[in-house]
């Protein structure tokens, strides 16, 4: 119980300020809502798979481009506290370490749920088909990514509190190639095939996919199956990282 408790208090600490800054989850919502405005109409015309709804399509790899970028840079705040040295206070106490990168994971994705669920209803009018109980389970599988890719994006931002920019080299190098590869704005199935083998070395793909697959209201599918392994895999690897990092981290 002290690892669920002391999360607990890791997310009600980190919650707080996001809270008290409300501004920041609005503005977060406005971008993919210009993204649906913007972007999806380009999209009509192109072969989507499925019905050929192009929200159908769209609407998850957003929402999947939502939790990769906010997660991948959630380490920049850990990187201003390092510096601050309020994270270190926070070390001299008992609490336990690897709560404290769940509970911040949580407090970065509690708002992506919102903003989730905010893009999905108001693409409902515009055609989206709700499939609630697959759209739910998709959401899952993004909690379980984003706590683990934040816990990375933790790890990274130990390992180089001396040098903030690194921090945002190093991690935006990633993101992008990630999202860019994972066909999250167009069918990787239109690209050269160099580009699609490259994608198939991507996991965030097999994750888009997966989340395509339960949007249209598909459950049980190869699809979903390999999505299901990319979320335990991110999960589990994040924590295993950013728990090890975490308790080597010296005052």
């Amino acid at each position: 119980m002290t690892f669920l408790s002391d999360t607990f208090l890791s997310f009600r600490r980190e919650i707080g300020p996001t809270l008290r800054s409300w501004y920041y989850i609005v503005f977060g919502i406005i971008q993919p809502l210009l993204y649906l405005a913007l972007f999806v109409p380009l999209l009509n015309n192109m072969p989507m798979g499925g019905d050929g709804n192009a929200l159908q399509w769209f609407v998850p790899g957003m929402v999947v481009m939502l939790v990769l970028f906010t997660t991948v840079s959630c380490g920049w705040s850990l990187t201003e506290e390092l510096m601050s040295g309020s994270f270190e206070r926070l070390l001299s106490t008992p609490i336990n370490r690897p709560a404290i990168l769940v509970g911040r994971a949580l407090k970065e994705l509690a708002p992506l749920l919102v903003q989730a669920v905010i893009l999905i209803v108001v693409a409902l009018p515009f055609g989206l088909q709700l499939h609630v109980i697959p759209m739910l389970v998709g959401l899952l599988l993004l909690l379980g990514f984003g706590i683990g890719v934040a816990a990375l994006s933790y790890a990274l931002a130990i390992a180089t509190k001396h040098d903030g920019s690194l921090f945002y080299l190093v991690s935006h190098s990633v993101a992008l190639p990630l999202m860019l590869l994972g066909g999250v704005l167009l069918p990787m199935q239109m690209a050269p095939d160099w580009l699609y083998i490259a994608s198939r070395f991507n996991p965030l793909a097999y994750l888009v996919e997966a989340e395509r697959a339960l949007f249209a209201g598909q459950m049980f599918s190869m699809t979903v199956g390999w999505g299901v392994l990319v979320s335990i895999g991110v999960g589990a690897l994040g924590l295993a990282v950013g728990s090890a990092t975490i308790k080597r981290a010296t005052l």
